[in-house]
């Protein structure tokens, strides 16, 4: 059975690429290193975005590992442009996954890109981590579970787990990140 933890990074300072970790966000993503302390990891894989980088580091630093970055776990670009009403186009990417914003990317095409991080790390031994922004994330939940939609990701917290598990051909996934994990 291949095992991978897929994470949502830690409270940010905005939604740029550049944007920092909070200074509670530095501390989600020490508590989330503790999280993994007792879970033998091979392999560390982050979205190049700085608060991706940043939640992955103190997991790195535990588990002597090399963030290693890739732009295919990087978040979803939504438009080019300003959308005051981004939510409701958000929402509505989800109900049909090929509608793209003028300068953006469908949610077919973002899932696209982070399902292929997935089925090359299935191929390999040992269990990985990958972090990465919510839309993504949950668009690759979707992939596994098409009932996965809006609702699933608002209620995303930052920092958060699922694990995901390939056996017998097949990938299911389950949350395993809680207030409580985070306080243990």
């Amino acid at each position: 059975m291949k095992e991978l933890y897929l994470v949502r990074h830690c409270e940010a300072e905005g939604q740029e690429p550049e944007a920092d970790l909070t200074k509670r966000g530095h501390l989600q993503a020490e508590r989330l290193a503790a999280f993994f302390e007792k879970i033998d990891l091979h392999m560390l894989i982050s979205s190049p975005f700085v608060r991706a980088v940043e939640t992955a580091m103190p997991i790195a630093k535990l588990k002597k590992l090399i963030v290693k970055e890739d732009e295919r776990l990087s978040e979803r670009v939504l438009s080019s442009g300003d959308l005051p009403d981004w939510m409701d186009r958000l929402k509505a990417s989800f109900a049909d996954p090929e509608l793209k914003m003028t300068g953006g990317e469908s949610a077919s095409e973002a899932a696209k890109r982070g399902w292929e991080v997935i089925e090359e790390e299935a191929g390999i031994s040992g269990t990985t981590v990958l972090v990465t922004h919510g839309n993504l994330l949950a668009l690759i939940l979707k992939n596994i579970n098409p009932e996965t939609g809006f609702d699933e990701w608002r209620a995303l917290s930052n920092p958060d787990v699922y694990k995901l598990c390939y056996e017998n051909n097949s990938w299911a996934f389950s949350r395993v990140w809680t207030e409580k994990a985070a306080a243990e």
